[in-house]
Protein backbone atom coordinates (compact mmCIF):
# COMPACT_ATOMS: atom_id res chain seq x y z
CA UNK A 1 0.00 0.00 0.00
CA UNK A 2 1.28 3.47 -0.64
CA UNK A 3 0.93 6.44 1.71
CA UNK A 4 0.99 9.51 -0.10
CA UNK A 5 1.71 13.02 1.54
CA UNK A 6 -0.17 15.99 -0.24
CA UNK A 7 -1.86 18.88 0.44
CA UNK A 8 -4.76 20.62 -1.41
CA UNK A 9 -4.88 24.63 -1.44
CA UNK A 10 -6.40 27.32 -3.78
CA UNK A 11 -5.02 27.54 -7.53
CA UNK A 12 -2.51 30.34 -7.48
CA UNK A 13 -1.53 32.40 -10.39
CA UNK A 14 2.07 30.38 -10.58
CA UNK A 15 0.18 26.73 -10.92
CA UNK A 16 -1.85 27.71 -14.72
CA UNK A 17 0.83 25.94 -15.99
CA UNK A 18 0.85 23.22 -14.19
CA UNK A 19 -3.06 22.78 -13.91
CA UNK A 20 -2.84 22.64 -17.76
CA UNK A 21 -0.28 19.47 -18.07
CA UNK A 22 -2.10 17.86 -14.97
CA UNK A 23 -5.64 17.71 -16.79
CA UNK A 24 -4.41 16.93 -20.12
CA UNK A 25 -2.04 13.76 -18.47
CA UNK A 26 -5.58 13.17 -16.73
CA UNK A 27 -7.73 12.63 -19.92
CA UNK A 28 -5.36 11.40 -21.84
CA UNK A 29 -6.54 8.04 -21.95
CA UNK A 30 -9.75 8.36 -20.63
CA UNK A 31 -12.39 6.37 -22.87
CA UNK A 32 -15.22 9.20 -22.22
CA UNK A 33 -13.02 12.08 -22.08
CA UNK A 34 -13.83 15.00 -24.79
CA UNK A 35 -9.83 15.89 -25.07
CA UNK A 36 -11.18 19.38 -24.15
CA UNK A 37 -10.84 19.54 -20.07
CA UNK A 38 -7.84 22.06 -19.80
CA UNK A 39 -9.28 24.11 -22.73
CA UNK A 40 -12.99 24.03 -20.34
CA UNK A 41 -10.51 25.50 -17.52
CA UNK A 42 -8.85 27.64 -19.45
CA UNK A 43 -12.16 29.18 -20.83
CA UNK A 44 -13.96 29.25 -17.04
CA UNK A 45 -10.88 31.23 -15.98
CA UNK A 46 -10.59 33.63 -18.41
CA UNK A 47 -14.55 34.32 -18.59
CA UNK A 48 -14.23 34.57 -14.34
CA UNK A 49 -16.40 31.44 -13.98
CA UNK A 50 -13.90 29.42 -12.17
CA UNK A 51 -15.71 29.98 -8.72
CA UNK A 52 -13.03 26.89 -6.90
CA UNK A 53 -10.03 25.96 -8.31
CA UNK A 54 -7.96 23.84 -6.10
CA UNK A 55 -5.01 21.88 -6.19
CA UNK A 56 -3.54 18.89 -4.53
CA UNK A 57 0.58 19.32 -3.94
CA UNK A 58 2.59 16.48 -3.67
CA UNK A 59 6.53 17.61 -2.62
CA UNK A 60 5.99 21.07 -4.44
CA UNK A 61 4.44 18.97 -7.53
CA UNK A 62 1.15 19.31 -8.51
CA UNK A 63 -1.15 15.67 -9.02
CA UNK A 64 -4.55 16.97 -8.90
CA UNK A 65 -6.80 19.95 -9.86
CA UNK A 66 -10.49 20.30 -9.41
CA UNK A 67 -12.90 23.12 -10.85
CA UNK A 68 -15.97 24.38 -9.89
CA UNK A 69 -18.41 27.03 -12.22
CA UNK A 70 -21.67 28.22 -11.43
CA UNK A 71 -24.36 26.69 -13.55
CA UNK A 72 -27.45 28.14 -15.00
CA UNK A 73 -31.16 26.63 -13.41
CA UNK A 74 -34.07 27.09 -15.80
CA UNK A 75 -36.18 28.23 -12.71
CA UNK A 76 -33.95 30.57 -12.04
CA UNK A 77 -32.93 29.32 -9.01
CA UNK A 78 -28.93 31.01 -8.17
CA UNK A 79 -26.34 29.20 -5.88
CA UNK A 80 -25.56 25.81 -7.86
CA UNK A 81 -22.19 24.93 -9.02
CA UNK A 82 -21.12 22.52 -11.38
CA UNK A 83 -18.34 19.93 -9.95
CA UNK A 84 -15.68 19.07 -13.04
CA UNK A 85 -13.42 18.65 -14.43
CA UNK A 86 -11.53 16.62 -11.57
CA UNK A 87 -8.16 15.76 -12.72
CA UNK A 88 -5.35 13.63 -11.09
CA UNK A 89 -2.37 11.99 -12.34
CA UNK A 90 -2.19 8.90 -13.78
CA UNK A 91 0.36 7.34 -11.40
CA UNK A 92 -2.07 8.67 -8.60
CA UNK A 93 -5.23 7.79 -9.29
CA UNK A 94 -6.72 5.83 -7.52
CA UNK A 95 -5.19 6.60 -4.39
CA UNK A 96 -7.26 8.83 -3.08
CA UNK A 97 -6.20 12.52 -4.46
CA UNK A 98 -9.45 12.80 -6.55
CA UNK A 99 -11.98 12.06 -3.48
CA UNK A 100 -9.53 14.62 -1.34
CA UNK A 101 -10.21 17.29 -4.06
CA UNK A 102 -13.75 16.65 -4.10
CA UNK A 103 -14.46 16.89 -0.48
CA UNK A 104 -12.49 19.66 -0.37
CA UNK A 105 -14.10 21.87 -3.21
CA UNK A 106 -17.72 20.49 -1.40
CA UNK A 107 -15.99 22.20 1.38
CA UNK A 108 -15.35 25.53 -0.18
CA UNK A 109 -18.96 25.61 -1.82
CA UNK A 110 -20.59 24.96 1.97
CA UNK A 111 -18.31 27.69 3.22
CA UNK A 112 -19.57 30.34 0.00
CA UNK A 113 -23.20 29.40 1.20
CA UNK A 114 -23.85 27.52 -1.93
CA UNK A 115 -27.29 26.05 -2.64
CA UNK A 116 -25.96 22.76 -3.95
CA UNK A 117 -23.85 21.28 -6.83
CA UNK A 118 -24.53 18.86 -9.56
CA UNK A 119 -21.99 16.73 -11.20
CA UNK A 120 -21.89 14.63 -14.50
CA UNK A 121 -20.11 11.55 -13.93
CA UNK A 122 -20.12 7.48 -12.51
CA UNK A 123 -23.22 7.35 -10.03
CA UNK A 124 -21.26 4.42 -8.01
CA UNK A 125 -18.25 6.85 -7.64
CA UNK A 126 -19.95 10.19 -6.71
CA UNK A 127 -22.69 8.65 -4.66
CA UNK A 128 -20.54 8.12 -1.41
CA UNK A 129 -19.81 12.48 -1.78
CA UNK A 130 -23.40 12.71 -1.01
CA UNK A 131 -24.36 13.09 -4.86
CA UNK A 132 -27.73 11.38 -6.11
CA UNK A 133 -29.80 11.44 -9.76
CA UNK A 134 -32.75 13.81 -9.14
CA UNK A 135 -35.93 13.86 -11.18
CA UNK A 136 -36.42 17.79 -10.36
CA UNK A 137 -33.43 18.30 -12.26
CA UNK A 138 -32.45 17.84 -15.56
CA UNK A 139 -29.33 17.94 -18.06
CA UNK A 140 -30.33 17.38 -21.13
CA UNK A 141 -26.93 16.15 -22.62
CA UNK A 142 -26.22 12.89 -20.63
CA UNK A 143 -28.63 9.75 -19.38
CA UNK A 144 -30.31 11.16 -16.32
CA UNK A 145 -28.56 8.55 -13.94
CA UNK A 146 -25.04 10.44 -14.97
CA UNK A 147 -26.19 13.52 -14.02
CA UNK A 148 -26.52 13.76 -9.59
CA UNK A 149 -27.20 16.33 -7.36
CA UNK A 150 -26.26 17.23 -3.93
CA UNK A 151 -28.46 20.14 -2.31
CA UNK A 152 -26.54 21.86 0.55
CA UNK A 153 -30.15 23.49 2.03
CA UNK A 154 -32.00 20.10 1.99
CA UNK A 155 -34.06 21.95 -1.60
CA UNK A 156 -33.48 20.40 -4.77
CA UNK A 157 -35.23 22.90 -7.01
CA UNK A 158 -36.90 22.05 -10.36
CA UNK A 159 -35.43 22.64 -14.02
CA UNK A 160 -32.68 22.17 -16.43
CA UNK A 161 -29.56 22.88 -15.83
CA UNK A 162 -26.95 24.25 -18.38
CA UNK A 163 -23.00 24.63 -17.39
CA UNK A 164 -21.26 28.09 -18.45
CA UNK A 165 -20.54 28.17 -22.51
CA UNK A 166 -16.75 27.12 -21.57
CA UNK A 167 -17.88 23.48 -21.31
CA UNK A 168 -18.57 24.02 -25.51
CA UNK A 169 -15.30 24.60 -26.29
CA UNK A 170 -13.15 22.98 -28.86
CA UNK A 171 -9.95 24.93 -29.60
Amino acid sequence: MHIYNYIIRREKPSDIEAVDQVTKAAFASAAYSSGTESLIIKALRANGQLTVSLVAEEEGVLIGHIAISPVIISSGTEGWFGLGPVSVIPSKQGSGVGSGLIRAGIDVLRELHAAGCVVLGEPSYYGRFGFRSDARLHYLHAPAEYFQVQSFTGIVPHGTVEYDDSFNVTS
